[in-house]
């Protein structure tokens, strides 16, 4: 389900490429949207739900049905207040928040001006998401992991009929894209609901916010904040740079992200949800054992996956680009620039991926400390690094900053969870990254090969494009895991119910 809604999104991004190109609409648009995203994937994704679930999975396996009822239904209200007053906030306060994260559309007035416009639009879209956060997180907690992860789609979907069928009736277009991110987060929400009726958790409103369950998800939220959101900090801080660099690249540094999205998304992201619930029901059980284990099992199978995927990424930086975006008015030079941010940013796929794997073996323990130091350390480290490469690689340059923060930040996580002994690797590693190596370095020799020079993507149809570009996932794909296979490797090995 992860997947039809990262290629849909692919498809969403396509046709506002080919749409609006990457100009001063998109930087506005895209530097409005990302701020009630950030906050969503910083409150809702990140810190509510990494508190949220731990506890919510202890009181589903000590306190019974009736005792987890009521404490969905006392957190789902104290959230829904907080929301509706954040969001109002948030809109009254456009012009300071779009003056604060991206500074440098103060110079161009009508930029600024249109920034603030898409955001008081775009602000509500928090309530909705973030709510959807919370159905997401008691569904995942019950085991029903195919609805919240097909949610995403019907956002592309919004997205899409926006741009080819709405930018007529509004002036400026883009607004069409605004209120299409309002009625998408509508519909997610709509999407839940009947999901969460028919596991018995649909909440009601229930006031009481002293309850013990609720004091202790907001005592760990506020560290885990920080903990978990160190990646999303650093994209608003390099937000706030890239407004202050030429026109175009907050939406150069978007488009290599939504390409980068995909693979964190599919492993990281789908690999986090699944393994938190199991390892909080697994410290819940006291059973260390299986714990390490999880743990293991994810992070082979984010070796196995991610390592390809960010050699592919980089090798096949100009097809992707020219095939997904290579349209109407984003033109040859949106796409070099495009490519050197999404060269950087493959640099850090495989740290982007750990960490998403190594912060719930804290979180399943409601260890939230640990994680907030290892943050502080990548943000400084990173924003140090933004200062060091920006002036020679300007957008690019922020984009390798996250990608060495993110690997920063995945290293300490590891050696903090190794010290505390909470994970001790299976055996067999080394032969197992031997083996993923061989086959990486097969795979991106084809794709070198086979892949052309870069003139023939700008020139080709687009059709020949995308059956080209096919081509080349496919051989990859076959040369990789086919290399797998004959060094030994099987799916099965790799399953766990």
């Amino acid at each position: 389900m992860t997947l039809v809604s990262r290629v849909l999104g692919f498809v969403r991004d396509a046709v506002i490429a080919a749409v609006f190109g990457a100009g001063l609409a998109t930087d506005a648009f895209f530097v409005a949207f990302r701020i009630p995203n950030l906050l969503r994937r910083l409150f809702a994704e990140g810190a509510f739900s990494q508190a949220f679930v731990p506890i919510l999975a202890e009181y589903k396996a000590r306190h019974g049905a009736d005792d987890s009822k009521r404490l969905v239904d006392r957190v789902a209200t104290a959230l829904a207040i907080a929301l509706v007053v954040a969001a109002a906030l948030g809109v009254g306060a456009a012009a300071l928040v779009v003056y604060v994260t991206a500074p440098g559309f103060a110079a161009t007035p009508e930029k600024f001006d249109l920034t603030v416009s898409l955001l008081r639009i775009t602000f509500p879209y928090i309530v909705f998401i973030s709510l959807v956060s919370l159905a997401a997180g008691i569904l995942n907690t019950w085991g029903r992991f195919a609805i919240p992860a097909f949610t995403p789609t019907l956002l592309n979907v919004a997205f899409i009929v926006a741009a080819l069928y709405c930018t007529r009736h509004f002036d400026p277009p883009v607004l069409a894209l605004a209120w299409a991110v309002l009625a998408g987060g509508a519909l997610q929400l709509a999407l839940q609901v009947p999901a969460l009726a028919r596991i018995g958790m649909l909440p009601r409103p229930d006031f009481a916010f002293g309850d013990p369950g609720v004091r202790r998800i907001l005592a760990l939220m506020g560290p885990a904040l920080i903990g978990v959101s160190a990646g999303q900090i650093n994209l608003l801080l390099n937000t706030i740079f890239a407004s202050t660099l030429r026109t175009g690249s907050v939406s150069w540094l978007y488009y290599a992200d939504r390409l980068m999205e995909f693979p964190t998304g599919l492993l990281g992201v789908a690999l986090g949800t699944v393994l938190l619930p199991s390892l909080a029901r697994a410290h819940a059980a006291a059973a260390h054992d299986e714990y390490s284990s999880l743990l293991d099992w994810g992070l082979r199978l984010t070796f196995l996956l991610a390592v390809p995927a960010a050699v592919a990424l980089a090798l096949l930086a100009t097809p992707l680009i020219a095939t997904l975006f290579f349209h109407g008015r984003f033109d040859a030079g949106d796409l070099a620039m495009t490519r050197q941010a999404l060269i950087a940013y493959s640099a850090g796929l495989l740290g982007l991926i750990l960490v998403k794997v190594l912060a719930p073996g804290f979180y399943g323990r409601q260890n939230i400390r640990t994680p907030v130091k290892i943050a502080f350390v990548a943000v400084a480290a990173t924003q140090a690094l933004n200062f060091a490469l920006v002036g020679a690689l300007a957008h690019a340059g922020l984009a390798l900053a996250i990608a060495l923060g993110a690997c920063l930040n995945a290293a300490l996580l590891y050696r903090g969870l190794r010290a505390r002994g909470i994970y001790r690797p299976q055996p067999g590693w080394g032969r197992f990254l031997a083996k993923v190596a061989v086959a990486v370095a097969l795979m991106a020799a084809a794709l070198a090969v086979a892949t052309g020079p870069g003139e023939w993507w700008t020139a080709a149809d687009w059709r020949l494009r995308a059956a080209a570009l096919t081509g080349l996932v496919a051989l990859g794909a076959g040369v990789y895991f086919g290399a797998l296979w004959a060094l030994g490797f099987r799916a099965r090995d790799f399953v766990r119910k």
